[in-house]
């Protein structure tokens, strides 16, 4: 169902198809009133965002998705109403940014290895001077008859234990919620249903998440199932999260993760955006 509320979105300043005018444009046409630009460990979109939002009637949330490690597993924190210009944030976005550099040479190192010459040239083509990912190599490895869709070149040749998995080397959790934190962001523990951990693992996650200062779980996103629903909202009443709510949405392509399209929060739940936003309070009345 429609919601003028989204805080989880991408931009082609990192693996989304979509400028981040374009998504802005996109975002009013399906309804929504509150915006989140989260672009994978860059704020480069965020003011070509803004310039596009106030005539779009948009209200935008400057943010970011920093990929993280917790024992091991990478763990994805969302941070909204983040400063960008903040130090402390641009000096860990831009170690990010060589992180991931780095990874997507050695990706493509693999990948050559395993018959598949120029993957990194491709992926970094598609990027268009943005931030590198596995997206772009899935989205190469598709054009180059690899797979049959991104999901398929994922399972194939990108995941843990195929020919082009390079294993990440990301800042931990804590410091990565210490960045949010120092630029005046709220840090949530997002899409928790997408990582393969058991019922009590997730728990300590969300516990050592919220030790750290995170403040917020994300509890309705676009890949969530309603099974995957009531767990994240369980972690959020357990250990006193607030709920957040967004599409995680890439590309039109998509539509089960169309901006806005997202279902309401558990009503027993205190809102992530309740505080920080009169015009997303009147949203979700």
């Amino acid at each position: 169902m429609p919601s003028a509320i989204d805080l989880h979105a991408h931009s082609t300043a990192s693996d989304g198809t979509l400028s981040p005018a374009e998504l802005v444009r996109r975002a009013a046409a399906q309804g929504v009133r509150l915006l989140a630009l989260t672009d994978h460990d860059t704020t480069a979109g965020l003011a070509e965002a803004a310039a596009a939002a106030g005539p779009e009637g948009v209200e935008l949330v400057p943010g970011v998705e920093l990929s993280t490690l917790w024992e091991g597993i990478e763990v994805h924190v969302v941070g909204l109403w983040i400063d960008p210009a903040c130090p402390a944030l641009r000096a860990g976005l831009a170690a990010q940014r060589e992180r991931r550099g780095a990874r997507a040479r050695a990706m493509g190192e693999r990948l050559a290895r395993a018959g598949i010459p120029g993957a990194y040239e491709g992926a970094r083509a598609l990027a268009g001077g943005g931030v590198v990912n596995r997206s772009h190599f899935a989205r190469y490895l598709v054009a180059a008859g690899r797979g049959r869709d991104p999901g398929d070149a994922f399972d194939r040749y990108l995941r843990q234990g195929r020919p082009g998995y390079a294993p990440p080397e990301w800042v931990g959790l804590a410091e990565g919620v210490g960045w949010i934190r120092a630029a005046g962001g709220t840090a949530v523990l997002a899409h928790p249903g997408r990582y393969r951990l058991s019922a009590g693992r997730l728990r300590r996650l969300a516990a050592a998440f919220r030790e750290a200062g995170g403040e917020a779980v994300e509890v309705v996103c676009g890949s969530h199932t309603p099974a995957q629903v009531q767990v994240a909202a369980g972690l959020a009443r357990r250990h006193g999260l607030a709920a957040s709510a967004g599409s995680d949405f890439h590309a039109p392509c998509n539509p089960w993760r169309e901006l806005g399209r997202l279902a309401p929060l558990p009503p027993d739940l205190t809102p992530v955006w309740a505080a920080r936003t009169p015009r997303a309070r009147e949203g979700a009345a």
